[in-house]
């Protein structure tokens, strides 16, 4: 009954410390374009410490590598509580220095947010909009 009871114990810590380390593992960074992290200079885990040391007290709510004005950067969504919007914070791929860094309001998220739409599902064919 003891080896029953400490075995029990072992497997419930396991399945326990298991489950907290996949909560605090960070998702995978998502790519614009397939292979662009394959490109990067520095490591993820670097862009985000850069982005969130730049905006404190804040979390990342979203997060992507992605070509932006011909550089290859990652690009922060960072939420501050109590303040609506968001902070932008891109970071450069290569060197990890802040390439900028600028706040959004909700309307500047939902204007981006259709334009990223837009950007990945052309306008609709001459048949589909007569239907």
């Amino acid at each position: 009954m003891r080896y029953l009871n400490r075995s029990s114990l072992l497997t419930a810590f396991l399945v326990l410390f298991s489950a907290a380390a996949q909560a605090q593992s960070p998702k995978p960074m998502k790519e614009a374009k397939p292979g662009l992290l394959a490109k990067a200079r520095i490591s993820t885990e670097a862009a985000r410490k850069t982005a969130v040391d730049h905006v404190k007290g804040g979390s990342i709510k979203d997060e992507e590598i992605e070509e932006e004005g011909g550089r290859l950067v990652f690009s922060f969504d960072i939420k501050v509580p109590g303040k609506s919007g968001i902070e932008e914070v891109l970071v450069d791929a290569q060197s990890g220095a802040i390439v900028s860094a600028k706040h959004e309001t909700p309307a500047d998220e939902a204007a981006e947010a259709a334009k990223d739409r837009r950007v990945k599902k052309p306008g609709l064919d001459r048949e589909s909009r007569t239907s």
